[in-house]
């Protein structure tokens, strides 16, 4: 997103042309079917494949039972959670609502992104440039560092660094920079300026960092030092996110074509224009969204409506599947246990697709809003999405988009998670969300019953404190009325009973002064 605002990259609405027949299209390597009325098409001989990159684990990390909660080795490094920007973080058992907020790091600013974890911490970058590394288990911010004055990416992390894009470095500036900081300590370990503006999350890979601008270059730079090692060009702006997939990096441009390009030295691989033709949204179109690679496969969204599955080989359509509005989301592909290969994703027509991964088709569909701008994320058998001018998220059952959860917050990428805990993006806030009876800092039978003494013992030692406390008190309220100033005064030791003391009187009666002397007696009782 260039800028802050409600309608973050334009929003013109143009009308779409109607296709009310079946056509069939000869294209090179095989049949292209269009069918429907929208000019979806479906090309069956395009290959399915699995992903070559590794399946995460299904079983959620757990910490040692002596330990600190947030020892669990896990992480959610990058934008999209896999290097091919999947979105998908597979569990055979997910944090499932009712769900309790464990803590809160609430603000004024713009959160488009979800953040990233690492070790102990998420780590924030907010629209205002400002970096965040804040505590999984409590929340407490640990630093912040002010790093630009506009960003709209995620950074990313690899445990001792935090990487992070800028749109805007300064107020004055028109052009972005790369920022590595101590992921302990938040300070600057090295900066590169960039010619342009940039928002492309960065992708790490085995000491590479990765990432696109708006001048339509996609750099390869050391994270170590943040030397170049290589740059390749695209004709168009190079916005969203890059995703790899067998060595290949793959990415769309403002020029409306999408490209693969070798990551060992940026060379190209193909280079395609699946909108050419179109007479929809924007013509077209061009891709904000970031690709997902799974299954051979490239899914990607256009600003024309359209969302595309192409080869991740040699670039050919598989199939096009058509919305009423922009696509600016990324989309979000996995299988989750039970179902079928899936491409979840939202458009500005404010429904929310379940797409077959190989087809195309429509699993489900459903109406949530009117602008659906963000990245859904998919956890364990739930996929989170987000709309952005209702600003409410939902957690619908990937299989069924059956409404599970729905909460009145959020707008953009509405969540990630360790498999323990949801940490859930609102419009300006970061929430983390634990399921009821699943608490974080989950402990052994011996660690609790120990905490559970000491918390007896400190209740202990507290009532005593009060109870000293409360007969001090005592002490001097009794002492400040036996001496306090009521016409006498009484002599400290002075026990309780019946108590006489002299009075004087003076009078002046006709120029003569008479003085009387009398003793004033009382008894004193002890009060309760």
């Amino acid at each position: 997103m260039a800028g802050v605002s409600l309608s973050p990259r334009g929003e013109r609405r143009f009308p779409r042309l109607a296709i009310g027949v079946v056509l069939l299209v000869l294209g090179v390597g095989g049949a292209l079917w269009a069918f429907g009325d929208s000019g979806d098409v479906f090309n069956p001989e395009v290959g399915f494949v699995d992903t070559t990159e590794e399946t995460p684990s299904e079983t959620a990390p757990r910490a040692r039972a002596d330990g600190h909660p947030a020892d669990d080795g896990f992480r959610w490094p990058i934008y999209g959670y896999t290097k091919s920007r999947t979105h998908h973080l597979p569990l055979a058992q997910a944090p499932r609502p009712p769900y309790r907020q464990a803590w809160a790091v609430r603000g004024s600013v713009l959160l488009e992104f979800s953040p990233v974890l690492c070790g102990r911490r998420v780590y924030l970058l907010k629209n205002n440039a400002a970096l965040y590394a804040i505590s999984r288990a409590t929340g407490r911010i640990s630093w912040k560092r002010k790093l630009g004055t506009l960003a709209a990416s995620a950074p990313a992390c690899d445990g001792k660094t935090i990487y992070s894009v800028m749109l805007r470095r300064w107020d004055r500036a028109v052009a972005g920079r790369i920022v590595a900081v101590s992921a302990k300590t938040g300070r600057t370990r090295w900066s590169r300026n960039f010619p342009s503006r940039a928002e492309s999350s960065p992708l790490l890979h085995r000491g590479r960092l990765y990432a696109g601008t708006e001048d339509g270059t996609v750099y390869s730079l050391r994270t170590s030092d943040g030397s170049v090692r290589w740059r390749s060009k695209a004709p168009g702006a190079v916005k969203g996110a890059l995703a790899l997939d067998n060595n290949k990096l793959y990415f769309g441009d403002y020029a409306g074509q999408v490209h693969a390009i070798r990551r060992s030295n940026g060379a190209k691989v193909w280079s395609v224009s699946p909108g050419d033709g179109r007479l929809g949204l924007g013509g077209g179109g061009n891709f904000y969204s970031s690709a997902a690679v799974r299954y051979g496969r490239v899914y990607i969204g256009s600003t024309n409506g359209d969302v595309y599955s192409l080869s991740s080989a040699d670039g050919k359509l598989a199939w096009r599947r058509s919305t009423g509005g922009f696509v600016y989301a990324s989309p979000a592909v996995g299988q989750v246990r039970g179902g079928r290969p899936t491409v979840y994703v939202g458009s500005y027509d404010g429904k929310f697709y379940a797409l077959d991964a190989r087809t195309g088709t429509p699993r489900w569909v459903r109406s949530l809003g009117t602008k659906i701008s963000g990245a859904a994320a998919i956890i364990g058998d739930l996929v989170f999405v987000s709309d952005l001018d209702k600003r409410t998220t939902w957690a619908l059952g990937a299989r069924t988009g059956r409404t599970v959860w729905k909460t009145r917050r959020g707008g953009f990428q509405p969540a990630i998670s360790d498999g323990r805990r949801i940490y859930f993006t609102g419009y300006t806030s970061l929430f983390a969300l634990d399921q009821r009876g699943r608490p974080f800092d989950r402990e052994s039978s011996a660690a609790v019953r120990e905490r559970a003494q000491a918390q007896r013992a400190a209740a202990r030692e507290r009532a005593k404190r009060r109870a000293v406390a409360r007969a001090k008190a005592r002490r001097e309220r009794q002492l400040r009325y036996r001496f306090a100033p009521h016409g006498h005064r009484h002599s400290r030791g002075v026990g309780y009973g019946r108590h006489c003391h002299p009075h004087r009187h003076v009078y002046k009666v006709r120029d003569k002064t008479i003085v009387l002397r009398h003793n004033h007696c009382h008894n004193h009782t002890r009060g309760r």
